[in-house]
């Protein structure tokens, strides 16, 4: 299959990539990055959660930084929302787009949330239908698609039943997660091989940790089966809680890197994001982990030095 002429990159750092610092990022600084994305020219960011604060008091403020930031024309903003009452903030904060989640494991299903699969996917179904009658997109993500921390090998029928579920509640996209970063190029051929005979290709992403340096093989490799929606965290924001000292989420500057070589289309400006990376790291006082966003930031430097 020929790849994409033009994807999709879906911005997930003000949100996947945040919500684990520990320190509490401020306001202002989460409203300035998720401004310069927008201006970067991103066509979906990931800029909130209404989850309750006591489990992720990261994002505590997701209402303040929805009400504050500079809202490009045609930009989708996309919040979590794991209940009613995270539907009732997202509505009153406009989000565009309300992300639900399931894993494909079942040991991480039960360790998690105490509850099978079937159950947490049952529990979203006010949720979606809210959803539904106020207009409101929603997006589906299926953790541990390519691998558990608990079992292990997750099946493929696994990962085509969660698609299926969310299918059935309307889910206008479906994410294929690879939560712990362990998939390979083969295991991603042989995921989107399945499950695109039961939902429409062109509305699977492809969301990549890079825990074991994969992301941007399996980014590829999902190419090769004609997926054209990808998610990215600018300057790798995000680790990965089940391997101490990994890198979590792909490096948008990363991926960017690699559609432009392809000749793939995406409407962002790299550099932008570049300069996006660099901002929240120094903010927030963590090493940036894009391979691309260092060396175009180390040759700017470098020519600006020289002339």
């Amino acid at each position: 299959m020929a790849l994409p002429t033009a994807v999709k990159i879906v911005e997930v750092g003000p949100r996947d990539g945040l919500q684990n610092e520990k320190e509490f990022v401020p306001t202002a600084t989460k409203i300035e990055l998720i401004n310069r994305l927008s201006a970067a020219g991103f066509p979906n960011i990931e800029a909130a959660s209404f989850v309750s604060p006591k489990w992720v008091p990261q994002m505590a403020d997701g209402a303040e930084v929805m009400a504050g930031i500079e809202r490009r024309s045609g930009a989708i903003y996309s919040v979590l929302t794991p209940n009613m009452r995270g539907f009732e903030g997202a509505l009153a904060a406009r989000a565009d787009e309300i992300v639900i989640f399931g894993a494909a494991s079942e040991a991480f299903s039960q360790k998690n949330i105490n509850c099978s699969i079937a159950e947490s996917i049952e529990r979203f179904a006010p949720v979606a239908q809210a959803a539904k009658e106020h207009g409101v997109r929603i997006r589906g993500s299926v953790s541990c698609a390519l691998g558990c921390p608990y079992q292990g090998e997750v099946p493929v029928a696994s990962v085509v039943d969660v698609v299926e579920r969310f299918a059935a509640l309307g889910c206008d996209e479906i994410d294929i997660a690879d939560t712990i970063g362990v998939g390979t190029a083969k295991r991603v051929h042989e995921v989107f091989e399945a499950v695109t005979k039961v939902f429409p290709r062109e509305r699977l992403s492809g969301h990549f940790h890079d825990t074991y340096g994969q992301a941007l093989a399996n980014i590829y490799a999902a190419l090769e089966e004609g997926i054209a929606i990808f998610h990215a965290s600018v300057a790798g924001l995000g680790g990965c809680p089940y391997a101490k000292g990994a890198t979590g989420n792909v490096a948008t500057e990363d991926v960017l890197y690699l559609m432009n070589g392809l000749g793939i289309q995406t409407g962002v400006d790299l550099n932008q994001v570049v300069a996006a990376g660099d901002f929240i790291s120094n903010a927030i006082g963590r090493a940036n982990v894009s391979r691309a966003g260092k060396a175009l930031l180390a040759k700017a430097r470098s020519e600006a030095a020289c002339s």
